[in-house]
């Protein structure tokens, strides 16, 4: 059985709301985050919605939205 890493980390994707960058214009070549009630973000393929996510926590999401933003 092949689980995902959200699966294997105890977190429920199945009720999250899931959003993409809206400088993606409608495509379809995205990755979607999530927000989890803990602080950390789940991310996923948006070309594949029923595939599998990982799990990023906190701090390295933070570290990476400023590494991003040039912050």
């Amino acid at each position: 059985m092949n689980t995902s890493k959200a699966e294997q980390s105890g977190h429920d994707l199945s009720a999250v709301t899931w959003r993409k960058s809206s400088a993606s214009a409608g495509e379809h070549e995205c990755v979607e985050v999530a927000d989890l009630p803990d602080g950390a973000r789940a991310v996923r393929d948006s070309k594949v919605p029923e595939g599998p996510a990982f799990i990023v926590g906190p701090g390295a999401w933070s570290e990476f939205v400023g590494g991003v933003a040039g912050v």
